[in-house]
């Protein structure tokens, strides 16, 4: 009988990782590669309202866009327009995408918050 070793198929590092390949040995710089989003106040920022269908299998969504604001913020107004709304919606690429046609009201809630917005399209 032969006693055999366990296989340990990641000798390269402790926390599960595999490094190819490390210049200067810093391997987290996540950091680094974050965009800093500067937040402008409601105030100051111009969005724009419209209805689109393109891409979305004839249903209509609201879009809200120019936002200048950092994702968790985006993420917490989505919420509360969607519970105005009682829709469904998400952010994406700094823009709210909204469940529906709603132009008018997001307009009053976005302007209520502080948001100069307009509404675009016909």
């Amino acid at each position: 009988m032969s006693t055999s070793k366990p296989k340990n198929s990641n000798t390269n590092n402790q926390s599960g990782k595999r490094i190819v390949y490390s210049e200067f040995g810093n391997i987290d710089n996540s950091a680094a590669l974050q965009r800093g989003i500067q937040e402008i106040p409601p105030n100051q920022q111009n969005l724009k309202i419209e209805a689109s269908r393109k891409g979305r299998g004839g249903k209509t969504v609201t879009v809200i866009s120019g936002f200048q604001e950092k994702p968790e913020t985006l993420a917490a107004l989505t919420k509360q327009l969607k519970a105005q709304c009682g829709t469904g919606g998400t952010v994406k690429e700094n823009e709210i995408e909204i469940q529906g046609e709603h132009k008018q009201k997001l307009l009053e809630i976005i302007t209520k918050l502080g948001y100069k917005a307009k509404i675009s399209g016909g």
